[in-house]
């Protein structure tokens, strides 16, 4: 069987309703183990692309993100990747290599290879992209900012930041330096700073003091050692664990021992977190998740059916040998 047309005359139904099984519609249960019986029986494969190019709408989502070399990103794909997977859409990648021109240009590139869907992971979302968006004329997805505009998919960057703060001032934590990102970066750079600052205002008698950082790793060694020549904090909050792995090797530099001679916490989770010595505390946030429902709701808006504009996942505190107990005190 090489065709739709095959498939739906074994199964006894309208080429139409093969069609719209694939592209991931809605059939009744019982058509739905047909198709997928003879599919299976017969090693059918559809060629998506072939199918574009006879059709307005493919199977194919479109994604955007900031860089490959991220154990976030990585992780987001994955789950993106294993979702559509099973919902018989294909999955077309493209890297912006944080140049957010390269990032505009990816929209419309992606969008004339005609697309149904795309999923945009941005650092953050200018008028551009809004412009850009409007002009392809396909349903977006954002993973990791919030838009009002847009429908997203969201860590809780906000609530993330107050348990940290929380977090340290119960670990006896007062004079607490944060190395965060650009502002540009909503999620990142502003949400999660200001959920830490909410903590820590809840408080008197904390000294903190706030600095800037890099994505990448070297950035962040440079900036850790910027922060430690200028101040000697006991605690280094940083805005993720790519920063916070920075700032482990600049204190390595320095002799500084982690976490008798500084505490060290980042946000995110990564694997890596877990077995370096000593192990990080962090925030342990759900990027596979945010992928399976990002991919979710793309193929949804893409059938034309309701979707929350925001959906949000939470995350959680994972408490390790990287900060010290300076007194124990009930926040």
């Amino acid at each position: 069987m090489k065709t739709i047309i095959d498939i739906a005359r074994a199964a006894g139904v309208a080429k139409s309703t093969v069609s719209r099984y694939l592209n991931g519609g809605s059939v009744s249960e019982e058509t739905r183990e047909k198709i997928e019986r003879i599919i299976k029986q017969h090693n059918y494969v559809p060629n998506t692309f072939a199918q574009s190019l006879k059709a307005k709408k493919t199977s194919i989502i479109g994604t955007i993100v900031p860089r490959l070399d991220s154990f976030a990103v990585s992780q987001t794909l994955m789950g993106i990747d294993d979702e559509l997977r099973d919902r018989q859409h294909q999955l077309l990648i493209s890297s912006a290599n944080q140049d957010l021109n390269r990032e505009i240009e990816a929209i419309y590139d992606l969008a004339r290879q005609k697309i149904s869907g795309l999923l945009l992971l941005a650092a953050e979302i200018t008028e551009q992209h809004l412009k850009a968006i409007r002009d392809c004329r396909v349903p977006v997805v954002v993973i990791g900012q919030q838009h009002s505009l847009l429908h997203s998919v969201i860590h809780d960057d906000f609530h993330a930041g107050y348990m940290m703060g929380k977090h340290i001032l119960d670990k006896g934590h007062r004079r607490i330096a944060y190395l965060g990102v650009t502002e540009r970066d909503i999620a990142v750079g502003v949400m999660r700073k200001e959920g830490f600052r909410k903590a820590l205002a809840e408080y008197n008698g904390c000294e903190v003091r706030y600095y800037e950082s890099g994505f990448r790793m070297n950035a962040a060694v440079e900036a850790a050692n910027h922060l430690l020549e200028d101040w000697t904090p006991t605690i280094v909050v940083c805005g993720t664990d790519n920063i916070a792995l920075g700032v482990m090797r600049a204190a390595f530099l320095k002799q500084i021992p982690i976490p008798s001679g500084l505490s060290v916490t980042g946000f995110g989770g990564y694997e890596i977190t877990e077995i370096i010595h000593p192990a990080l505390t962090t925030v342990k946030y759900h990027y596979k998740r945010a992928g399976k429902l990002a991919a979710e709701n793309i193929i949804s808006l893409v059938n034309r059916e309701n979707v929350d504009m925001v959906t949000v996942l939470d995350c959680q505190i994972i408490d390790r040998e990287s900060v010290d107990i300076l007194y124990r005190r009930s926040i």
